[in-house]
């Protein structure tokens, strides 16, 4: 059954996530909308894009001009802009979000002005929705040196992001990877984001491929593993760890990832190893996509939460010759359009 919604976009990010010097060059931002705007299922099309305000695609320091330039080089595709990637990393200008001062205030520097673009975007039309992403910057190592004060220190810093973000009229999504302190489990998610405590503007951002590593306890505690140690993947049991893990995560989930993982972790370039992205039809793949999708997407009734507007396909790492065949794009598109006809809504 064909729904309106959830808007179904794809990630700009890709194209830049685990590219560069140590890697593959880096897939300009014209080819990643052209592949988009190109792919097509059955007479239905991507209906937008998540971005990622980074060099060479979109720099967070971006003049309004400019930004109004590339709004309409996205709406002349026939595609809306979704959520945007604030670049809250050290490397990429940003600090520590438990680190020092300084590293902090960079770190809410760089939220700030990923909101000031993603209000100019809603602004100029381009963008009815979704949130700034963010996550602590900070690994899991250094977190572990002293885990309660860091996750306090990562909390308050994201209060403060909090309070610029209102004064754009921005929600704030903390996406849940294992590369990522005090992030990197399930239990320190839920924790962190109840000692934030702030619901209305800092939520979860869901990505399949991330959180089924949450089920596994990759990075964490062994207490924080919810499959059993001698889990061979047998479907019934890997159903009831992912609804007890989106039980505990789905009521603060407000940006979703739709992705495929086949249980390892991969990095690539400068981006520490985290959740494997697969294609939608890795034979290695371990989600069965399109009824798991429900499990974030509807609540213990079956019913839409409605708590997202759009979902987003998120699959980094992969080679340049994988992602410039349209067929990749094609492939996707047709898996998102799965999900939306089984778990979408008017």
């Amino acid at each position: 059954m064909s729904h309106q919604y959830p808007k179904l976009h794809n990630a700009m990010w890709p194209g830049l996530v685990g590219k560069g010097p140590d890697s593959e060059p880096p897939i300009d931002l014209d080819t990643m909308l052209d592949l988009t705007a190109r792919a097509e299922v059955k007479g239905v099309k991507f209906d937008g894009v998540d971005i990622f305000l980074f060099d060479p695609h979109i720099s967070i320091d971006i003049s309004d001009d400019d930004l109004k330039r590339v709004a309409d080089k996205i709406t002349a595709r026939g595609l809306a802009v979704g959520s945007v990637v604030a670049p809250v990393w050290p490397p990429t200008g940003g600090g520590s979000a438990m680190g020092s001062e300084e590293d902090r205030k960079r770190f809410v520097q760089h939220v700030l002005k990923a909101c000031h673009i993603a209000s100019k975007l809603r602004d100029y039309g381009a963008r009815p929705h979704g949130v700034v992403r963010i996550d602590s910057a900070s690994s899991v190592q250094e977190w572990a040196r002293e885990p309660e004060g860091n996750t306090r220190r990562i909390a308050q810093t994201f209060r403060e992001a909090a309070a610029g973000a209102e004064s754009f009229g921005e929600r704030l999504a903390a996406e849940g990877e294992i590369c990522w302190g005090g992030m990197h489990s399930w239990r320190e998610m839920v924790k962190l984001l109840e000692l934030t405590d702030r619901p209305k503007t800092v939520g979860f951002q869901a990505d399949m491929a991330h959180t089924l590593l949450y089920t596994l306890g990759y990075n964490a505690e062994p207490a924080d593993r919810i499959v059993p140690e001698n889990f061979n993947w047998d479907p019934d049991v890997l159903d009831e760890s992912l609804r007890r893990l989106t039980a505990a995560l789905r009521p603060w989930t407000i940006d979703f990832h739709v992705a495929q993982n086949d249980a390892t972790v991969k990095g690539s370039g400068s981006h520490d190893k985290t959740g494997r992205h697969c294609l939608p039809h890795d034979p290695n793949g371990k989600l069965d996509i399109v009824r798991h999708a429900g499990f974030w997407l509807k609540d213990d009734t079956g019913t839409p939460t409605r708590a997202v507007r759009h979902i987003c396909w998120d699959g980094c790492m992969f080679p340049n010759a994988v992602m410039t065949q349209q067929k990749t794009w094609n492939d996707i598109l047709g898996v998102m359009v799965a999900v939306r006809d089984a778990h979408g809504w008017e």
